[in-house]
């Protein structure tokens, strides 16, 4: 098995912690675990003072049940808990995608999966969503999903709210897709890692309870600002689930100790809405100033407004690859943003806008003066 350089995330890791401003993040600024529990002395000290075991290594049972509460109808026994949503798209992948098989990804999206097809043997068909500016939204094309999907189909892949367009899919557009699916026996597997993070406060759709063959894949990083945890989630029928934490038992084993514990408080009713609260807030802020700037640039850009997500998926004029764009950005100026070329989308960027607005802001007029030399 060949594996292709992961473009996005080894981009990120390399350069995002040697630059002043880092505008290339998908989540907002990251809470410290003093934060995370300053209303509860006795879990502060529960931490502090936790054993630094093996925990059980499909997530605790109450971890596990803090989980499957989101989740209408679900148990402990639907969950499996992974280091990160990346391992659960990883696990999921690894156990249902067969040499032969046909994946249908729908594009511009994080391409983890869409990178991992070719290397499980199988064959990545791309379902390109619409830019429809009179609807004033990325939508997913349903008529090409049924011209793509066929007997070989073995997976629907999709993100919602999806990264990096902000896109939130429909109730509607999810129903359709899990009966494009089920016609064929496909599985839908479905990363709803940024929601939570929806501008207007309103939960995005889940398509969780929408097929026999449907997987949702999560984590405590975007919504919830909690990154360092590395806490994800799959969420689907139990025979599968029991399948994948199998699978872990080959990859990361269990969730770390502490994580899981922190993990627990996270999801915590009260403490979890104001988490979501709290990330809201933030784009609430911050996503307007970041498109006045783009407006002040005059015809450089075009966007259409995000549902949700930190960040916001914007084409520029300039007649320059955005890889060679945002390289000269980093250099000449110290600051990151995230290149459509990592999207297979070259003529577009990814600006992230979940940090403190003045860092936001500093960075953004430090990428134009580099736009008006350029």
């Amino acid at each position: 098995m060949h594996v292709q350089p992961f473009a996005l995330e080894r981009f990120q890791s390399e350069w995002e912690h040697l630059v002043r401003f880092n505008l290339s993040e998908s989540g907002v600024h990251p809470l410290s675990v003093r934060q995370l529990l300053e209303d509860d002395a006795a879990a502060l000290a529960a931490v502090l003072d936790a054993p630094l075991i093996y925990t059980q290594t499909n997530g605790t049972p109450a971890l596990r049940a803090r989980i499957a509460a989101l989740y209408p109808g679900a148990s402990a026994a639907h969950v499996q808990v992974t280091n990160g949503g990346s391992e659960a798209n990883f696990l999921t992948a690894w156990r249902l995608v067969q040499p032969g098989d046909e994946v249908v990804v729908l594009v511009p999206t994080y391409m983890q999966v869409a990178g991992l097809v070719g290397a499980f043997g199988a064959t990545l068909r791309e379902w390109p969503m619409v830019r429809d500016e009179a609807a004033g939204r990325w939508r997913p094309d349903l008529d090409r999903l049924v011209s793509l999907v066929g007997p070989k189909t073995r997976a629907i892949v999709l993100c919602t709210p999806n990264n990096p367009t902000g896109a939130r899919l429909t109730a509607a557009e999810l129903d359709a897709v899990a009966a494009v699916a089920a016609a064929q026996g496909a599985w839908v597997i479905c990363d709803e890692i940024y929601r939570g993070a929806e501008l207007d406060g309103v939960a995005s759709p889940s398509m969780w309870g929408r097929g026999e063959r449907v997987i949702v894949t999560s984590g405590l990083s975007k919504a919830y600002g909690l990154p360092g945890l590395r806490v994800g989630w799959a969420v689907g029928p139990p025979d599968l689930i029991a399948s994948l934490w199998a699978y872990h038992d080959y990859t990361s084993i269990a969730p770390g100790a502490l994580s899981d514990q922190l993990a627990v408080a996270a999801l915590e009713p009260l403490r979890r809405s104001a988490l979501l609260a709290r990330t809201q807030g933030i784009l609430r802020e911050n996503l307007p100033r970041v498109e006045a700037w783009l407006a002040s640039c005059g015809h450089a850009f075009e966007w259409i407004r995000p549902e949700a997500g930190a960040f916001l998926f914007v084409r520029y004029a300039h007649a320059v690859n955005s890889t060679v764009l945002v390289t000269r950005l980093r250099d000449e100026e110290s600051v990151l943003i995230v290149p459509g070329d990592h999207f297979g989308m070259d003529g577009y960027l990814r600006l992230g806008a979940g940090e403190h607005a003045g860092h936001v802001l500093d960075g953004l007029a430090r990428f134009k003066a580099f736009l008006d030399r350029l």
